[in-house]
């Protein structure tokens, strides 16, 4: 049975298991939805992903989960805590992706907004941060929309380029 992270009205946060790979399969793998990634994912690029979700469970207690739609049960993207590097320190970092065709419907924020919630109230962060590539305008008027703001830029590499990103943090 699925481990219940956080409800919002709309929306349940799950770990995330491998059952999960066919939903979680076509939202990393859609060109649309992985622009700020430079790509889709490949299917092993998608089970390795999962792996780390998996792994950030057990090694921390937090991860990202699957976002499931209440009244359907369906998963619709990703959202939770990570830890990330920024300068010389690990963070706690809000991270979502929602497949396409729910975009624009406030589910990102709904769920971002839990997650923060949830870091700051029960995992006791004392701030929570968010990396963001500058060309992904959506994301960033999430971060904005939950209380964050900008306070750094840094060079991501990843996939073989070099990918500007900025840094919000809560206030």
């Amino acid at each position: 049975m699925k481990r219940l992270i956080v409800e919002t009205p709309r929306l349940q946060l799950y770990e995330m298991e491998f059952t999960d790979m066919a939903p979680l399969s076509s939202i990393l793998q859609d060109e649309k939805v992985m622009y700020a990634y430079n790509g889709a994912f490949t299917e092993k690029e998608t089970t390795a992903w999962m792996r780390k979700q998996l792994q950030r469970y057990k090694e921390f207690g937090f991860g990202l989960w699957g976002v499931f739609l209440k009244d359907t049960n369906e998963m619709i993207g990703q959202c939770g805590i990570t830890m990330q590097e920024y300068k010389t320190t690990q963070i706690p970092e809000i991270g979502y992706l929602f497949a396409h065709r729910h975009w624009h419907k406030g589910y990102a924020t709904e769920a971002a907004t839990a997650c923060r919630e949830y870091g700051l109230n029960t995992l006791y962060f004392n701030k929570l941060y968010s990396i963001i590539r500058d060309t992904n305008i959506a994301s960033r008027k999430v971060a904005i929309r939950i209380g964050m703001q900008p306070i750094d830029r840094v060079i991501k590499h990843y996939r073989g380029m070099e990918m500007p990103h900025i840094i919000f943090c809560t206030k």
